[in-house]
């Protein structure tokens, strides 16, 4: 029973430790990060309904060309008697050249009915179609709107790349803060740990006689100081934090927070980037890739269009209408058809002066002109950027490759003049000074790899193109 016993109280002391021991910290990686804010962050969703209303929107433009069935009655009763009764009913068909079939069935009645109106007791039935000659004979307002909407729904596309790009940007700035407040921390962290124990190894000797008491005045003073810087990290590592937990969501609907033993990717993951082949010959293209100058010249096609429409409209107005007509016969339509029944009519209309028409055509040309500037000014800024990106990203890269030879430096001269402490040819003084030129270093390196990593990114972003695959 003792045994038992003995056994029992191991198993429980030893899960109890087991369930004690703080669970290992999970490094995000920065890729993993970036598609996690693609696929669920509300921005993103944002972004996919930007197609939607881009198809919405062409949608609507085609019902335009939509067969439509009418039927007008009209009617009049006084002092009992029917003065009219008119009935027409039929079908509209418009096509894509400006010609427009139709037919119908028309049945009037009536004490006092219009002569134009007389039709026989059976009704007439017609078939015909109308067609512009003059104005809207190569495009009009239905054609115009068609294409304008194709254009709108390929510039959705880019505007979707565009708040996606947006999106991306900010996070992965987010991201890398948070990566150099993390080690920015924990490299203050273990400073700290060591001017407290050298505190400690002072306060020792200094009972001993072994240094001078004014010495554990200056290791106090370290202790101090970077108890201080390490209070200001952890504040900013929760701060980027924080920051970190806006772009986490849960299919865009439940905002998460970062763990606690969620850390960012460990210095020796990360490796400098530098400006390569593949991002030259995005700049080489930047004129046909970038989705805002995309946009410039999906905007100058529907300017386009508008120009096309308002030279239209200077043309004079010239409808021809022709409609085949008979008298059905029992239930058979056609068995008195004769080419000789017919209605047509022939509509001609033009402004003398088409001071209208002329300026709406010359407001069109003029905004051609304006966009075509903002299209030219644009690029070039977009151009400049995106070389500026790249001369940092190249800059960044060679200045992280260089701290971190002198990182190893400095950490060589702190270990030399440990030795030289420990065998009391050098002072406390110079043991903190090369002490906290090493830490110095190591900030300055991780500044420059974080650095580094956002000039990549404003690189992706300055040529339209943040790609998380």
């Amino acid at each position: 029973m003792l045994r038992k016993s003995l056994v029992i109280l191991f198993l429980v002391v030893f899960s109890a430790e087991l369930l004690a021991q703080p669970d290992e910290p999970k490094p995000l990686a920065f890729n993993e990060f970036m598609r996690l804010v693609k696929k669920n962050h509300p921005i993103s969703k944002q972004a996919e309904l930007q197609l939607e209303l881009g198809e919405a929107y062409l949608q609507k433009s085609r019902g335009m060309f939509d067969p439509k069935v009418f039927s007008e009655i009209s009617q009049k009763y006084f002092d009992d008697k029917q003065y009219y009764n008119l009935n027409n009913s039929g079908l509209k068909i418009p096509t894509w050249y400006g010609l427009e079939f139709g037919g119908g069935y028309e049945r009037n009645e009536g004490v006092f009915l219009n002569p134009q109106n007389n039709v026989p007791n059976a009704g007439l039935w017609y078939a015909g179609a109308s067609i512009n000659i003059g104005q809207g004979l190569f495009i009009d307002e239905r054609r115009a709107e068609l294409n304008k909407a194709k254009i709108f729904v390929k510039s959705t596309q880019a505007e979707r790349q565009i708040i996606y790009n947006e999106l991306l940007y900010n996070a992965g700035q987010a991201y890398w803060e948070w990566f150099n407040a993390f080690h920015t921390l924990k490299i203050y962290e273990e400073a700290l740990s060591l001017a407290e124990e050298r505190f400690e190894a002072v306060k020792q000797n200094a009972k001993f006689g072994d240094v001078p008491l004014i010495d554990t005045v200056e290791a106090s003073i370290q202790v101090q100081n970077r108890m201080l810087n390490y209070q200001q990290a952890d504040l900013n590592y929760k701060n980027t934090t924080a920051l970190l937990s806006v772009y986490l969501w849960d299919d865009g609907i439940i905002p998460l927070e970062i763990d606690e033993n969620t850390i960012p990717l460990t210095i020796e993951m990360v490796e400098p980037l530098t400006v390569s082949g593949n991002l030259m010959a995005q700049l080489d293209s930047i004129s046909l890739t970038h989705p805002e100058l995309a946009q410039y010249e999906l905007k100058l096609q529907q300017l386009q269009l508008d120009r096309r429409l308002k030279q239209e409209m200077i043309k004079p107005t010239l409808n021809l209408k022709y409609n085949a007509i008979t008298a059905p016969v029992g239930n058979d339509v056609f068995s008195a058809y004769n080419t000789n029944n017919y209605n047509w009519g022939l509509e001609f209309s033009m402004p003398l002066f088409l001071r209208k028409e002329r300026g709406d055509l010359k407001i069109a040309l003029l905004k051609i002109n304006e966009t075509k500037l903002d299209f030219d000014n644009k690029k070039a800024a977009i151009n400049y950027k995106a070389i500026a990106a790249m001369n940092e990203l190249g800059t960044s890269f060679n200045q992280a490759n260089l701290y971190a030879k002198t990182v190893k430096d400095y950490l060589q001269l702190l270990n030399g003049e440990k030795q030289k402490f420990n065998a009391g040819e050098s002072s406390l003084f110079m043991v903190n000074a090369r002490e906290l030129g090493y830490i110095n270093t190591q900030l300055k390196y991780i500044e420059l790899i974080a650095k580094n990593q956002k000039a990549r990114l404003t690189t992706d972003f300055a040529l339209g193109m943040i790609n998380v695959d």
